[in-house]
């Protein structure tokens, strides 16, 4: 989900809410402590320099248990991002404590936002030598062409 993305459907919205792919929900006095644009210029295993630019919430789960965030308020500290920090429209990554901050992506179902997981990849496998998957059949998947098989006594083998 980009930045211009997530002000469209916050005015649509009553609550804010965030709830993990397995359905647990952030808890709904959470406060969002950031909201900025990270810029990461690196180098892959394969040589190739790489730069990407996320636009960064953390959320953070205090023991304010009277505080809810509304749709405008988030909204208004977006646009303060925006103003103050450049902030420009990029996918949103949000960052979540559990047992160490993790780092998810943002999805939307209709009703609530959804962290999504993020896996790490090799972004140069052509280049460091890791084979290709090899695709996994099972044998009574696999045709047999009677024209060209051998059959027991056929004298082929």
């Amino acid at each position: 989900m980009t930045l211009e993305q997530i002000k469209e459907i916050l005015p649509t919205l009553e609550n804010v809410e965030f709830q993990l792919e397995n359905g647990t929900f952030v808890p709904e006095h959470f406060h969002v402590t950031e909201v900025g644009q990270i810029n990461k210029k690196f180098i892959d295993c394969g040589g190739v320099i790489r730069e990407e630019s996320v636009v960064n919430f953390q959320l953070w789960n205090a023991d304010d248990y009277e505080h809810r965030l509304k749709p405008g308020k988030l909204l208004s500290i977006i646009k303060l991002s925006e103003e103050k920090l450049g902030i420009e429209n990029n996918e949103i990554e949000v960052e979540y404590q559990s047992d160490t901050i993790g780092k998810y992506d943002l999805d939307f179902n209709g009703k609530t936002f959804v962290l999504k997981s993020k896996t790490t990849a090799c972004l140069a496998q052509d280049a460091c030598g890791i084979p290709s998957e090899k695709v996994k059949r099972n044998l009574t998947e696999i045709t047999i062409d009677q024209n060209n098989s051998c059959t027991p006594g056929g004298g082929c083998c």
